[in-house]
C-alpha cells in the first residue's frame, strides 16, 4: 500500500470514529496532550489534517534525566514546524509523590490531568485529546481482569470521559507507526516503556505476545469483546438504575426488595461503591446482611448498619463525639456543631397554651432542679412517656416507634439534677414533669438547628 493510501486510510478511520462518537464540535478549540511519543505525535498530525482548531500541551516530569528534556525539546520543535501553539509545564514529581505517599505513576497522572484541566479552562478549550489507542484499551481490560474488576472494567478505555476524549481508539499501535512512517515523521521513545517492571509493560511486552502465539487475532478479538460489553452495559446500567431506585431510599436499603432484584449482589455493589466500600467488603456485607441487627461495616468516609431488614448508610463523623453538657441556669446552650437549646422560664396563667411541637418541651418548673444535663442516650435509660403509666426502656420505646439503630445512637435526652430523664429530645416529654392544673411556672425548652 502506498504512503498516500496509508495516510488517507488512517485519517478516514479517525474522522469516521470521531463523528460516530460525537468527539468534536464545530468552531471549538481542543488541547492535544503531546509527549513526543508516536501516539501523541500521530494524534496531533491527524487532528491538524482534519482541520480542527488545536493547541498542544506537554509536561516535563523530570523523571528520566536528559531523556525528559529531549522529549520536551522534540515537542517544541515539532509544534514550531507545524505552527501549533505549545503550552509547557515542569513538575517535581518525586517530591509530590513522597509528600502524598503515592506511586510515581499516580503522582504523574494527578499532576498531568490537574494541569490539563486548568489549562483547558484558561484557554477556553472544549476538551483535552489524549492518544490512547486500541492496544492501550486491550491492556487496560487485561489489567482490570487481573485485578478482579467489576463489569465496567471490561469495557476498556472509553472514547469520552468528561472533558477527556480519545480519537485514536479506532486504531492500533501498528497503524500509528505505519501512519507516521508514511509521512516520514519521527518521534521519541520512552525507554521505560521497554522494561517489563510495571504491570502494563509486562502485559504489553510479555502477555499479549504470548496470547498471539495461541491466536494471532487476539488483539482484534479482545477489542471487539470490549465494544460488545460496552453496548451490553447500556442495557445493564438502565436495569441496575431501576433496581437501585426500588431498593434505596434516603440512605436505607430494603433487604427484601434487594433480594427480589434480578442481580441482588451487583445491585448492592452498584450502590455501595459510590460510598467507597471495597468489592471485598461489599461481598461480605451481601453474605451477612440478613444476620442479626447491629452488624456494622466501614469505608473511609461511611458506615453501614444492618438494622431490622434494612441496611442503613451514613457519613462517618470522625471529629465529633456526642458529650454531656451541663445546663446551670436558663439561657441558650449550643450543643455540638449545629444544635441550639434555649431554656426559658414562663409564668403559667389561664391563657397559657402549651407548645406541643416535637422540637419543644413544656415542663413543670416546680419539679425541676438545676443543673440539668444534655447527653446522648445510654444503655438502660428509662423514662415515663407522657400520657403513659409506668416506666419504659427508651430503646424499646424507640423500637416501637420504628426508629433506626443510627437514630438511637444520635438520640439526646435532658435530665434533671437527680438524673431522671425529663425530655426525650424531639420525641416526648416525661410524664413525671408534665404541666398540670397545679403548675405555676413552666420551663420551656426549645431546640433549633444552629
Amino acid at each position: 500500500m502506498s504512503n498516500e493510501n496509508i495516510e488517507n486510510r488512517f485519517t478516514e478511520s479517525v474522522t469516521s470514529f470521531s463523528i460516530r462518537n460525537g468527539l468534536f464540535k464545530t468552531d471549538c478549540k481542543y488541547l492535544v496532550a503531546l509527549s513526543g511519543g508516536a501516539d501523541s505525535v500521530a494524534l496531533l498530525l491527524v487532528m491538524k489534517k482534519m482541520g480542527i482548531d488545536t493547541e498542544a500541551v506537554t509536561c516535563n516530569f523530570h523523571l528520566r534525566g536528559k531523556e525528559s528534556d529531549r522529549d520536551e525539546n522534540f515537542c517544541v520543535a515539532l509544534c514550531e514546524r507545524l505552527g501549533i501553539k505549545l503550552h509547557r509545564s515542569h513538575f517535581d514529581t518525586r517530591s509530590y509523590a513522597e509528600a502524598r505517599k503515592i506511586s510515581i505513576e499516580m503522582a504523574a497522572r494527578e499532576l498531568r490531568y490537574r494541569y490539563f484541566e486548568q489549562l483547558r479552562q484558561d484557554i477556553g478549550a472544549e476538551a483535552i485529546c489524549v492518544a490512547h489507542h486500541q492496544d492501550d484499551s486491550i491492556e487496560t481490560l487485561l489489567m482490570n481482569l487481573i485485578r478482579g474488576t467489576g463489569i465496567n472494567g471490561l469495557k476498556g478505555i472509553q472514547p469520552i470521559n468528561g472533558h477527556i476524549i480519545r480519537p485514536l481508539l479506532c486504531v492500533g499501535r501498528k497503524d500509528i507507526v505505519d501512519y507516521l512512517n508514511s509521512l516520514g515523521q519521527d518521534y521519541v521513545t520512552d525507554s521505560t516503556n521497554l522494561v517489563d517492571d510495571v504491570m502494563r509493560n509486562k502485559i504489553r511486552l510479555n502477555v499479549i505476545p504470548l496470547l498471539e502465539t495461541i491466536n494471532p487475532n487476539v488483539r482484534k478479538n479482545i477489542f471487539s469483546t470490549s465494544l460488545n460489553i460496552s453496548e451490553s452495559m447500556k442495557v445493564f446500567d438502565s436495569s441496575i438504575s431501576r433496581s437501585v431506585t426500588e431498593v434505596l431510599n434516603a440512605g436505607k436499603i430494603d433487604i427484601s426488595k434487594l433480594k427480589s432484584q434480578p442481580s441482588p449482589e451487583y445491585t448492592l455493589f452498584h450502590i455501595l461503591r459510590k460510598y467507597n466500600f471495597s468489592p471485598a467488603v461489599i461481598r461480605q456485607i451481601f453474605e451477612h446482611m440478613e444476620g442479626a441487627s447491629g452488624k456494622r461495616w466501614y469505608s473511609e468516609d461511611y458506615e453501614l448498619l444492618s438494622d431490622r431488614g434494612y441496611l442503613l448508610i451514613r457519613k462517618r463523623n470522625k471529629s465529633f463525639t456526642m458529650r454531656h453538657m451541663k445546663v446551670i441556669e436558663p439561657g441558650v446552650y449550643v450543643y455540638g456543631e449545629n444544635l441550639k437549646f434555649t431554656f426559658i422560664r414562663e409564668i403559667k396563667d389561664a391563657d397559657y397554651k402549651i407548645d406541643k411541637s416535637s422540637d419543644c418541651a413544656c415542663l413543670d418548673a416546680g419539679k425541676i432542679e438545676f443543673p440539668l444535663t444534655i447527653r446522648p442516650l445510654q444503655n438502660g435509660d428509662r423514662f415515663c412517656p407522657l400520657g403513659m403509666r409506668g416506666s419504659k426502656l427508651i430503646s424499646d420505646y424507640m423500637t416501637d416507634i420504628k426508629r433506626s439503630g443510627f437514630e438511637k445512637e444520635e438520640q439526646l435526652v435532658i435530665t434533671n439534677a437527680n438524673g431522671e430523664i425529663m425530655w426525650l429530645v424531639n420525641e416526648r416529654p416525661d410524664n413525671r414533669y408534665k404541666v398540670t392544673d397545679k403548675t405555676n411556672m413552666i420551663l420551656k425548652i426549645v431546640l433549633k438547628n444552629h
